[in-house]
């Protein structure tokens, strides 16, 4: 009887692993090729994985909430109709793997399976924890909401092995004055996180809510959930300072309000504000290549990025952000990168990214100008070190210097606002690079062909 391992595909150059959020098939389902079997979420981007084999689902080897690691066996399908898990010799095999791979990672010393970790259901959490450090929170018996209480370093504010590993020394201190503070607090409940930041380690106490009659409670999905976890751990993680500049945008206005309609004849594509505010933003970087960088986790080495990737803040119908990123904008023309953009936007609004296309970003563009907001203070996207937001465009009275004298004309104004990470980025290299930005959009050719 043949029978086919299902794997975890490969989804990115990096993305090593994905969360099972549903399985479509239960075990002794009849599938087609190509019929999907489950879906995964890597961050923020939801995928379904199709079957590349016909036949019976006879063995599911993970459970929904599991990280599972690219490449890893998740499923056994049988060819014949007819198959039981009992009769596939197969399914024992990934059992024997993931034994193996337990004993690896605990190479230092032998789980002992205490009841503490039988009763920690780590799927159960919102965040994702990779099978090692799971493995490691099991043998020291920490509870989820202890595990989840760790402040992260990894990528997105994931908690990493060596974040674990630190965290045991301090366990019980940590521990001890949780305890305290929830025993003085009983009228007034609270939960606390620690949170690291360098050397130091601090207690957030969320507040206490009353829920009231007739208020109404809505569980946040999974996705602002995420989007909760980031903000709250970038504005631990990173001072937070915001500079402003109003730009005089009359020359690009003018020139877009030009060429837009042959553009979209001549390219198939609309050509909206934001390839040209990315393309300003690329040339600013190239100008200023120390905002092009990331703080390591030990906070004390800086991370100079040779590619320039954009990422671009998108709104989707749920009303969550999601930032698709364009890789190498600098290397690309105007009508390059338009197609990234409105390939992206598109794509990013039918939830059809792929795990890859929202990874890797080296700075960050939002333009809350599409809301009818002038300015904003966007929250830095770690690991990066700024974002800029753009504001509306309006139409103001201004002084207008000419070889005659000066008057009164009416011009197009916009603000640009840019948070940046103030252990890096001095108000001096924050400013400058903002200022760099607004003079390419001022001086826009409006003679320019594309």
């Amino acid at each position: 009887m043949a029978s086919f391992d299902l794997i975890m595909p490969k989804m990115g150059e990096s993305v090593a692993e994905a969360t099972i959020i549903k399985w479509t098939k239960n075990e002794g389902d009849k599938i087609k090729i190509d019929e999907t079997v489950l879906e995964i979420a890597t961050d923020k981007v939801d995928s379904e994985i199709p079957s590349p084999f016909e036949g019976t689902l006879v063995k599911r080897l993970f459970n929904e909430g599991d990280v599972v690691q690219v490449g890893a066996v998740i499923g056994v399908i049988s060819s014949e109709a007819n198959a039981s898990v009992s009769e596939t010799p197969k399914t024992a095999a990934p059992d024997i793997k993931q034994e193996t791979k337990k004993e690896e990672t605990n190479s230092s010393s032998t789980v002992s399976a205490p009841k503490t970790a039988t009763n920690n259901n780590y799927g159960d959490s919102t965040k994702f924890y990779s099978p090692l450090v799971k493995s490691i929170a099991k043998e020291e018996g920490i509870s989820l909401s202890e595990l989840d209480g760790i402040k992260g370093t990894g990528q997105d504010g994931r908690v990493t092995k060596a974040d674990i590993l630190a965290y045991l020394p301090n366990r019980n201190k940590q521990s001890s004055e949780t305890k305290t503070e929830t025993t003085t607090t009983t009228t007034t409940p609270t939960k606390s996180a620690p949170v690291s930041v360098g050397d130091n380690a601090v207690i957030v106490h969320r507040p206490a809510v009353s829920v009231g009659a007739g208020d109404e409670i809505i569980e946040m999905d999974r996705m602002r959930k995420i989007i909760a976890d980031n903000m709250v751990m970038s504005k631990h993680v990173a001072p937070h300072v915001t500079s402003y500049v109003e730009a005089d945008v009359t020359n690009l206005v003018q020139w877009r309000d030009k060429v837009k309609k042959e553009f979209e004849k001549r390219e198939g594509e609309k050509l909206t504000f934001t390839p040209l505010f990315i393309e300003a933003v690329t040339r600013a970087i190239k100008d200023f290549p120390m905002i092009n960088v990331s703080v390591d986790q030990t906070g004390t080495k800086i991370i100079k990025r040779k590619n320039i990737n954009v990422g671009m803040a998108a709104a989707l119908p749920t009303g969550n952000l999601i930032v698709p990123v364009i890789k190498n904008a600098d290397e690309r023309n105007l009508i390059g990168i338009t197609k990234a953009v409105n390939d992206l936007a598109n794509r990013a609004r039918a939830n059809k990214l792929q795990p890859d296309e929202i990874q890797g970003g080296t700075f960050t563009l939002t333009n809350v100008g599409g809301f009818g907001n002038v300015m904003g203070t966007p929250i830095i996207l770690q690991p990066q070190v700024a974002i800029l937001a753009v504001g509306s465009i309006k139409k103001k009275p201004a002084v207008i210097e000419t070889p005659q004298g000066d008057m009164i004309g009416i011009r197009q104004f916009m603000f640009l606002s840019l948070s940046y990470d103030h252990r890096v980025v001095d108000g001096s290299l924050g400013g400058t690079f903002l200022r760099r930005v607004a003079d390419y959009l001022e001086n826009w050719d409006v003679n320019r062909t594309i």
